[in-house]
């Protein structure tokens, strides 16, 4: 039997109906990715005024330009999260108008962006006093990925905490697409927070950060199994790192249970899955290093026919 488009195409409408998964269709219709990345931009503007922009801002324009932005991130954002309600309504409120539901929750969310702004201004402050490459905060915020991440997460969280579905998830992967760390929105994170690198860190949903933490690349606070799948939903599966802890790159700590005491260091590569008291220090003993004067070695016979 020849294929023709008609018949590609009944093949296709089969599959829909069968499999599911249809966005933008009668009155289905999910947040926009697209959209959610561009009030995600938008909102850094917001949180660093010049920082991610290319037009010199005159200090004569800062309201009337503050303004117009705001009234942009307001009118699409209250879009999306009405699209998210309708998707998934949060438990509290099963017949309500989501428009106007949308509304207060958006102006809730844009009351939070002083409060944000001072929790961010730590992480740059940790961020320079902790890497002596830095020249300056400026530095820091204007190309330091992990700050970019961290805002991201943090402005995520405030709509995961009111239970607003999908926008938090395509807001922290927006970022972890552009700066490789992989923050969860529902992960609760203290002031001071600096990851150095900080390409291939992995947060979890669960996982409680203390204040003035420093991590280094590809550490992860990760689930002990997730076996159960579904059935974990809603329990406490990541670790919980107190204050002033720091942890070396590759270091991985796993469990729910996992608490991490304060002023600890957990070392380069160390698999941690179980507590460790305030002040400890964590370090991997197994591995050998060998170091050996190469000059002394034989040099390899060259196949002749290569």
């Amino acid at each position: 039997m020849q294929l023709t488009v008609p018949k590609l195409t009944e093949r296709l409408l089969d599959s829909y109906a069968r499999v599911g998964g249809i966005n933008h269709l009668d009155e289905i219709n999910l947040p926009s990715k697209r959209a959610v990345a561009v009030i995600t931009m938008d909102l850094l503007r917001l949180l660093f005024p010049g920082f991610f922009d290319e037009k010199l801002i005159h200090s004569s324009e800062l309201r009337e330009q503050t303004t117009a932005l705001l009234q942009k991130v307001f009118k699409n954002l209250e879009a999306e999260i009405a699209k998210s309600l309708r998707y998934h309504p949060p438990p509290e409120l099963p017949q309500k108008d989501f428009k106007s539901v949308a509304r207060a929750y958006t102006v809730d969310f844009l009351d939070s962006l002083p409060r944000i702004r001072d929790l961010l201004a730590t992480d740059a402050e940790a961020a320079y006093n902790g890497d002596p490459a830095a020249l300056s905060k400026e530095e820091v915020i204007v190309a330091y990925p992990c700050i970019e991440a961290i805002a991201v997460q943090r402005l995520a969280h405030e709509l995961y905490l009111k239970n607003v579905a999908l926008i938090p998830r395509i807001m922290t992967e927006w970022a972890h697409s552009r700066t490789g760390m992989d923050l969860h929105p529902g992960a609760q994170i203290g002031s001071h927070f600096f990851v150095d690198h900080c390409t291939g860190t992995v947060i979890g949903e669960t996982a409680v950060i203390g204040n003035h933490v420093k991590m280094y690349q590809g550490v992860g606070l990760v689930a002990r199994s997730l076996a159960a799948g579904q059935q974990l939903r809603g329990q406490k599966r990541h670790p919980t790192v107190e204050d002033h802890v720091t942890i070396y790159a590759g270091a991985t700590i796993m469990g729910g249970d996992t608490i991490v005491g304060e002023g600890s260091t957990i070392g380069a590569n160390v698999f941690l899955t179980s507590s460790v008291p305030a002040y400890s220090l964590v370090i991997q003993e197994e591995a050998n290093v060998k170091v050996m004067d190469k000059r002394s070695r034989q040099k390899p016979r060259l196949d002749p026919n290569i």
